[in-house]
């Protein structure tokens, strides 16, 4: 049976080696996979090469579907080819081509060959699905690609050199995308992990609560990110959970500091998560760094974590706290929360819809973390939002014309309120329009400055 053939071409201004060695670094895979296909990275080498093997699982509603492919026809600097050993496809073989340019940059060319099961009648039932998937998912691996390597080169022409970044919480939603985004740029990550057989190389064992963190491996570090701390969303806010979210955040932000002035040669920065949930239930207010700390849980917790990182570590660290809005993401957080309503036709604004949303792409909080780590004049409260918040009304009407749905279905703040109780009147009926200040005089250049272009690209739509 005849192959189908799809080709993709793009134009980097990075010399082919340079990407070619991004290509075979832990994470790249995970870094060209859009969240929207819903493909999994189970298994693959630490640095890709001839041979190795990647283990791929696509979620089908409640089903999971099994691919392993294999790295093969290796030309350092030049080419490789995935090619598929078990999966859906009769056949398929990926050949990638990094072809240098007169400019010193290259070009970079793309040949996907496969057969669709079921032969002619598969094509004809799912072949233009297919190649309009492809495109998306090209046009994504071409805009990620770019931007990672730009953000590198430029973290080490101001640095000197590639980082070693210790980083907690990195099993969370946001703490697997860092992990990636470094690995891949060729930074060394360390994960402090509370496993105590690590599963991987570059994972170092902690017990916060125990305070259990040893200093062997942690000599030499550039930056330290702390995103540990429990999920303030996995419950009701009974009184010993509020308990524990306080102490998951602020036993391990103490442990870190205290271990951190012990070391010999400790990192230059700390960059320490926090929440726009500092500035609390402000309106229409418009927020920048500079805003007093509003009132409720969500705004003490902020203050207290915030309070124990500037206190971290040793004398003349630099320490950011990193006050993230609403990180848009389909793979975790709220925005995964909302889909699943959304695509039903069962969504729409929380309560009276006047509350505002501050969010940011996980895409622009990446970017705006590795600002963080080596821009010097970034320290204390950094807002990592968007510049275009939005009211919840607007989110929820967003977010459905972007999946052709209605958003015809309001959650009453009475509901909600029982529900949730404590956790709904904070979460998700109070809200704050943050401006991110800091970052747009530092002269950070957003991707996705506007809600629709966010979801368009983070959705596959």
């Amino acid at each position: 049976m005849e192959k189908d053939t799809f080709t993709f071409h793009s134009r980097l201004a990075f010399p082919a080696q340079e990407v070619f060695d991004w290509h075979m670094r832990p994470g790249a895979i995970e870094r060209l996979t859009p969240a929207w296909t819903r493909i999994e990275v189970n298994r693959r080498a630490r640095r890709l090469g001839e041979g190795s093997l990647i283990e791929l699982t696509t979620r089908i509603g409640p089903f999971k579907q099994h691919r392993l492919l294999e790295r093969l026809e290796l030309q350092p600097g030049r080419r490789f080819c995935d090619i598929q050993l078990e999966g859906p496809y009769p056949y398929w073989k990926h050949d990638q081509r990094f072809i240098p340019q007169d400019s010193g940059g290259c070009r970079t060319e793309d040949r996907l060959d496969y057969l669709i099961p079921y032969g002619r009648a598969g094509m004809r039932l799912a072949g233009g699905k297919i190649r309009k998937n492809l495109e998306l998912v090209f046009e994504y691996r071409q805009a990620i690609l770019a931007r990672d390597l730009e953000t590198h080169r430029r973290i080490v022409e101001i640095a000197g050199r590639r980082f070693k970044v210790l980083v907690t919480g990195s099993s969370g939603m946001i703490g697997r995308a860092l992990v990636n985004f470094l690995a891949s740029g060729g930074h060394t990550v360390i994960r402090l992990v509370r496993s105590r057989e690590p599963a991987s190389e570059g994972a170092l064992y902690w017990d916060p609560a125990a305070g259990v963190l040893s200093r062997a491996g942690l000599e030499g570090l550039d930056a330290v990110v702390h995103l540990a701390g429990e999920n303030i969303a996995a419950g009701r806010w009974t009184k010993k959970r509020m308990a524990r979210l306080i102490a998951s955040r602020l036993d391990s932000t103490r442990l870190l500091g205290e271990t951190l002035k012990k070391l010999a040669h400790p990192p230059e920065v700390f960059l320490c998560a926090s929440a726009c949930g500092y500035y609390g239930d402000r309106g229409a207010e418009i927020l920048d760094e500079e805003g007093d700390p509003g009132e409720g849980f969500l705004a003490g917790l902020a203050s207290q974590w915030e309070a124990a990182a500037a206190s971290a570590g040793p004398p003349g660290i630099r320490v950011v706290n990193l006050r993230f809005g609403m990180v848009l993401s389909p793979s975790g957080g709220a925005l995964a929360a909302l889909l699943p309503l959304f695509r039903l036709g069962a969504g729409g604004r929380l309560g009276n819809g006047k509350q505002y949303v501050s969010w940011i792409s996980m895409e622009d909080a990446l970017h705006a973390m590795a600002q963080a780590l080596v821009e010097k004049s970034l320290r204390g409260p950094v807002n990592l939002v968007s510049p275009g918040a939005v009211t919840n009304s607007e989110f929820a009407g967003t977010l459905a014309h972007v999946l052709k749905r209605p958003a015809l279905l309001p959650a009453p703040a009475p509901a909600l309120k029982i529900a949730l109780g404590r956790m709904a009147e904070e979460m998700l009926l109070s809200g704050c329009r943050v401006r991110p200040a800091k970052l747009e005089a530092g002269g950070f250049k957003f991707a996705h400055p506007e809600l629709e272009a966010a979801l368009r690209f983070l959705l596959g739509r």
